[in-house]
């Protein structure tokens, strides 16, 4: 019975800790990102490729 429990507690620490690390892969770092879709941005102001709304320039004060 312990064995079972300390294999679900591995596993699930396991994707706990495995899920964080994804997002930062994926996360670029434009100057202009578009507010409803974060990962589309550019360098220069423009508008969203996937909903057409403009690109705002990115909080850069963190």
């Amino acid at each position: 019975m312990k064995s079972i429990i300390g294999g679900f507690a591995f596993v699930l620490l396991s994707l706990v800790a495995c899920s964080g690390s994804e997002s930062t892969k994926v996360e670029k770092k434009y100057k202009y990102v578009c507010t409803m879709h974060p990962e589309i941005g550019a360098d220069k102001p423009g508008v969203c490729s996937k909903c057409g709304m403009d690109l705002v320039e990115r909080d850069t004060t963190k």
